[in-house]
């Protein structure tokens, strides 16, 4: 007999996917509320954090420990990340390619803005361009794939320099000024870029600093654990970017550069 496709021609294996499992997701917000916490936390604490009464949170944490996902010491009674959730996170971090998930989000960050967007990396010699999206409108050049950038006169370079340790980019500002040791302008002139930056959520912006007649805004995406930021650069002309029209594509890019490190796995 030749099974029927429901209306829609989809068969019955695809329903779950749309509806959905209740108990997964909530057993999601027991998950996430101890991923929020920071540390071992008690069953009352678990509770509030999950909207869930204590006696509910607690059938779900009896069905995680089980499985490996939860444990709870026996010396606190406090619960934990489990050995299975260790290990999920451990093999999640080793298949990620942090250039290739953030590349996947650039075509829509240019169809959304119309302008040229790149990704640049931490390389030995300073900020590496590795992916370039052109946008819409013309630019007087672009900067190949594999330029190295500077860090004192471009968006991009900026960003690193005010999110990386000075031992980091020390000896790479030296080899590009060409210069022994810094002297105290150019130390004062990191600490005000640095603080700059910072101070605008992470978001630099120049004009010109690299190409005449180019304005460009970069934003720093974080990663999980201990590795280097990268940054998210729109590249666009300056004539006709008012400053309101500038202030709206740096809350854009920060906006999209959050959610990409958000899917990085990282945690603000």
């Amino acid at each position: 007999m030749t099974a029927q496709l429901p209306p829609g021609g989809e068969s019955d294996d695809a329903a779950p996917a749309r509806q959905g499992i209740q108990s997964v997701e909530l057993a999601m917000t027991v998950l996430r509320a101890l991923e929020e916490g920071r540390g071992p936390m008690g069953l009352t604490q678990l509770a509030a954090a999950s909207g869930m009464q204590p006696s509910k949170a607690h059938r779900y944490l009896v069905s995680l420990s089980r499985v490996g996902l939860v444990a709870r010491s026996p010396a606190t009674g406090l619960y934990d990340m489990g050995p299975a959730l260790r290990r999920l996170g451990v093999e999640s971090l080793r298949r990620m390619d942090e250039v290739a998930l953030v590349s996947q989000h650039l075509p829509d960050l240019r169809n959304r803005t119309s302008h040229a967007v790149n990704l640049a990396v931490w390389g030995d010699n300073g900020p590496v361009v590795v992916r370039w999206e052109y946008g819409a409108h013309a630019l007087p050049v672009t900067v190949r794939v594999g330029a190295t950038m500077p860090l004192l006169n471009s968006a991009l370079g900026r960003v690193f320099l005010a999110h990386l340790p000075r031992q980091l980019t020390g000896p790479v500002l030296c080899a590009q000024l060409e210069c022994d040791t810094l002297d105290t302008a150019t130390r004062e002139e990191v600490r005000r870029i640095t603080a700059e930056v910072l101070g605008a959520d992470g978001v630099a912006a120049t004009a010109g600093g690299v190409i005449p007649g180019v304005t460009s805004v970069a934003a720093p995406v974080f990663t999980a654990g201990e590795s280097l930021p990268l940054v998210v650069t729109l590249v666009m002309p300056a004539r006709g970017v008012s400053e309101e029209a500038l202030a709206g594509l740096s809350s854009e890019l920060l906006r999209s550069a959050r959610a990409m490190s958000e899917e990085l796995g990282h945690t603000p």
